[in-house]
């Protein structure tokens, strides 16, 4: 049975808790060991899709169709391993399951209480779908002492008196504020926060302390003292340059060794980090630099954008060069001609990401109108690459070209979607209908054309597997005006009916996609698509 590893945060903050969980997991990995990541988050949403970017940053899409937290983004790109519907767990879903069982009569008239229904739910979550798995690490959303999250943390809680003694481990993720004024660094917040967690019956094991300056050892005694724990397991977590110099930096300080010693774990192999080793060095020692617009409406935000902003940093490490990302919001070119030309002319490359609904459409196709007239690199994705194509239908001579989204249309260049096919049979959408879980989600195969651009992108591939969320899609019925005006359908469904990718022969790198593939880019193996950008940018930087 796999040993699991409980992660929680503290009272003040819970910086770093996803990133720490990947990272801890990319360690494990290292040394040989099966691990998976799981996700307790203890908002009500039972569809993370409708939450805004601004509320709580991007969702991350699963090759199985779930919408989930950012924080799995993180634990794909740091492991490899690709999340399931069954990572992810909000209090919602919970909820939602548990009223259901009832009013279907399986509790058999019994009351509905948190204990024992909700933590069995939640314990349950965390019990299936173990494989063959040697770890299983659990993050709890949210900080010790929220309302929200008492649930997951009774769970977990009784979860370690029901396993073995050396099946499960707490590490609890806390926050050393160093007081400038004072200059000192100050413990009592991990103290209240240890002291917290302890009186809801979880004693940490080890303390992961996120802090801005070096905790000196008699800082970290102080902590173990206070805490209950050894000094080995007050494990100092300072701020990095890179995510990417995470792992290295949690090997140097011990906490892997110190984690699998809590399992009493004594023959563990020498981890292999040598990926990681170069996965840094292609960020810090690159050989040039690109700059990329990003035209967007919730730049605001980094974190709205957060696989797509790190899909681009592994592409800069693909082609060894430095990639400077200008956020720019979309808004600014509905205006003055001149005022779109100053802000994208220093560009090497031009790239419109995802979105709902009108605010920004208009900068968004002056944008690519620009990259097509001045044969700027120009990368589409979704959203990008409707606009691409309504930009093209423009100047194929359909003025009143659009998107049923931003309203009534005569000439619906970008329609809705009302039914597709999935491995569960139709799927069915009715306009005006839920919007929560009614996008087209998850991986879908696209048929690629032979000796297309976008295939030698992909090796010469003919065929290959991307992931979807979206409830628009480009209307088949303007394909062949489209392609007149230059465009060319290089990516379709297996069916022929859906438009997947779109290209520009006559450019130098012009791709629009349905699909977002920076949510299979990989530090260790970036996507082909954001390779080729890149690597475009960067001849388009020689050429400026």
């Amino acid at each position: 049975m796999a040993r699991y590893i409980f992660i929680t945060g503290g009272v003040v903050s819970s910086l770093g808790k996803g990133l720490m969980a990947a990272s801890l997991a990319a360690l494990l990995q290292a040394r040989g060991y099966k691990v998976r990541i799981r996700k307790f988050d203890p908002y009500l949403n039972v569809d993370p899709g409708t939450m805004s970017p601004y509320q709580h940053g991007e969702v991350y899409v699963t090759d199985d169709g779930a919408e989930t937290d950012l924080d799995l983004g993180h634990y794909e790109r740091f492991t490899g391993v690709s999340a399931r519907q069954s990572d992810n767990i909000t209090s919602g879903r919970v909820y939602r399951d548990i009223i259901t069982k009832e009013r279907r009569g399986d509790y058999l008239g019994a009351t509905v209480q948190v204990i024992p229904h909700v933590t069995d739910a939640i314990k349950q979550f965390a019990l299936d779908d173990q494989d063959d798995l040697d770890f299983i690490l659990c993050e709890i959303g949210g900080t010790v002492g929220d309302i929200e999250s008492l649930p997951f943390m009774e769970a977990i809680r009784q979860l370690r008196n029901d396993l073995e003694p050396l099946q499960t481990l707490s590490v609890h993720v806390t926050l050393v504020p160093y007081i400038a004024a004072a200059g000192e660094l100050k413990t009592k917040p991990t103290q209240h926060s240890v002291r917290e967690l302890a009186s809801l019956g979880i004693k940490p094991d080890v303390l992961l302390c996120r802090a801005e300056h070096p905790i000196p050892d008699s800082e970290r005694r102080k902590i173990a003292n206070f805490c209950n724990v050894r000094m080995e397991s007050v494990i100092p977590a300072l701020d990095a340059p890179s995510i990417y110099s995470v792992p290295l930096q949690y090997h140097e300080q011990g906490l892997d060794a110190e984690v699998l010693r809590g399992f009493g774990i004594t023959d563990a192999p020498e981890p292999d980090l040598s990926q990681w080793h170069d996965v840094t060095d292609r960020y810090f020692n690159p050989e040039g630099e690109v700059t990329i617009g990003v035209i967007g409406k919730y730049v605001g935000l980094q974190d709205a954008y957060k696989s797509l902003n790190e899909a681009l940093v592994h592409g800069g490490m693909a082609n060894r060069v430095k990639v400077n990302i200008k956020w720019i919001d979309a808004e600014i070119f509905e205006g003055d001609e001149e005022e779109i030309i100053a802000k994208l002319e220093p560009l090497h490359g031009i790239l419109v990401p995802g979105g709902f609904g009108e605010r920004g459409s208009e900068g968004k196709i002056a944008s690519v109108r620009f990259a097509r007239e001045r044969n700027v690199p120009f990368f589409g994705i979704c959203l990008g690459m409707q606009m691409a194509c309504v930009e093209g239908a423009r100047d194929a001579g359909i003025d009143a070209a659009s998107s049923t989204e931003f309203g009534e249309t005569s000439e619906p260049v970008v329609g809705i979607i009302t039914e597709w096919m999935t491995e569960e049979g139709l799927q069915t959408r009715e306009d005006g209908g839920d919007l929560g879980g009614t996008m087209r989600l998850g991986a879908y195969d696209a048929k690629l054309g032979a000796n297309s651009h976008v295939s030698r992108i992909y090796g010469g591939a003919d065929e290959i597997s991307e992931r979807h969320r979206h409830r628009y899609e480009v209307n088949g019925a303007y394909i062949k005006p489209l392609e007149q005006g230059g465009l060319v359908f290089s990516g379709m469904s297996p069916d022929g009916l859906l438009p997947e990718i779109v290209e520009r022969p006559d450019h130098p790198w012009f791709v629009g996609v349905q699909f977002h593939p920076e949510l299979k880019s990989r530090p260790f193996d970036p996507h082909p698509l954001f390779a080729g950008f890149i690597s475009a940018a960067l001849e388009q930087s020689r050429l400026v």
